[in-house]
């Protein structure tokens, strides 16, 4: 069963940049595709950014590109989304999802796609 655990969450100032990190176990990491969403207070979660499991593709939520990445260390099962230039309206719980690919290699942008989520990290930019 894969496990995926975020970490790097916190509260920072408007314009101010975190780092998530997402640890993996329990599966090979470089057999799935991996994302980020996020869920602001009351409302759905959406997806921020998406990697193939090569790490050769990515997709961005038109709200955070030119400001976040994503990247991933398939030798180190690690998964990361870096944030720059945040905003009071990226305040929000942000999830770790993953989903086995073998065959193909896209990058999902839809939540239904994914089978693998992590518990969320609070990420809260004030003004």
């Amino acid at each position: 069963q894969v496990q995926l655990v975020e970490s790097g969450g916190g509260s920072v100032q408007d314009g101010g940049s975190l780092r998530l990190s997402c640890a993996a176990s329990g599966g090979t990491f470089r057999n799935y595709a991996m994302g980020w969403f996020r869920q602001p207070p009351g409302k759905e979660r959406e997806f921020v950014a998406g990697i193939n499991r090569s790490g050769g593709s990515t997709s961005y939520a038109d709200s955070v590109k030119g400001r976040f990445t994503i990247s991933r260390d398939n030798g180190k099962n690690m998964g990361y989304l870096q944030m720059n230039s945040l905003k009071p309206e990226d305040t929000a719980a942000y999830y770790c999802a993953g989903r086995t690919t073998v065959y193909i290699d896209p990058v999902y942008t839809d939540r239904a796609m994914y089978n693998y989520w992590g518990q969320g990290t609070q990420v809260t930019v004030s003004s």
